[in-house]
């Protein structure tokens, strides 16, 4: 088989199993990836029989490591599993929440508080607005008035000239 223009070096060298080594059994892979693939290939039957004798005996307990199973320890630093059965599950129980997701639970609602106190003129800028309103109100009434007496003496300045 030819490599191509460049020469690899001894190290990077690259071997395929041709379609006659890939049907006899044997193979150019090195000892050590056989070596774990069998191992891969053990821990899948391994697994596949726990599940097999979990699935027959419902109360089994977990398999203990080393001397998890001698020695009972209340390590609150331990880690946990974290992925649980739904069998497992206890619904009742109250997830406590983390710091953060209590202060935002906290500052949302003290906004919606504002919010709801802004909207009935209880807070300090409600009123203010509320008076800004008003003498916006007052100022646009003025103006509205005057508009009417200079338009009531043009109209009556018009009507004098017609006599």
């Amino acid at each position: 088989m030819g490599r191509g223009k460049f020469k690899s070096k001894p190290t990077g060298r690259r071997q395929f199993s041709t379609p006659e080594d890939l049907a006899a059994g044997t193979s150019n892979r090195p000892r050590s990836f056989r070596k774990k693939e069998e191992e891969e290939e053990e821990e899948v039957e391994e697994a596949s029989e726990e599940e097999s004798e979990e699935e027959s005996d419902e109360e089994s307990t977990q398999k203990k490591k080393g001397t998890q199973g001698i020695i009972e320890i209340q390590n609150p630093n331990l880690a946990k599993p974290k992925s649980l059965k739904a069998k497992d599950v206890d619904v009742e129980k109250t997830t406590e929440l983390s710091r953060r997701e209590r202060e935002e639970l906290e500052k949302q609602r003290a906004h919606e508080r504002y919010m709801r106190l802004q909207e009935q003129g209880k807070t300090e800028q409600a009123k203010k607005d509320l008076e800004r309103l008003a003498l916006i109100r007052q100022q646009r009434a003025e103006a509205a008035k005057k508009r009417e007496e200079e338009k009531a003496a043009k109209e009556q300045k018009k009507s004098e000239a017609r006599k």
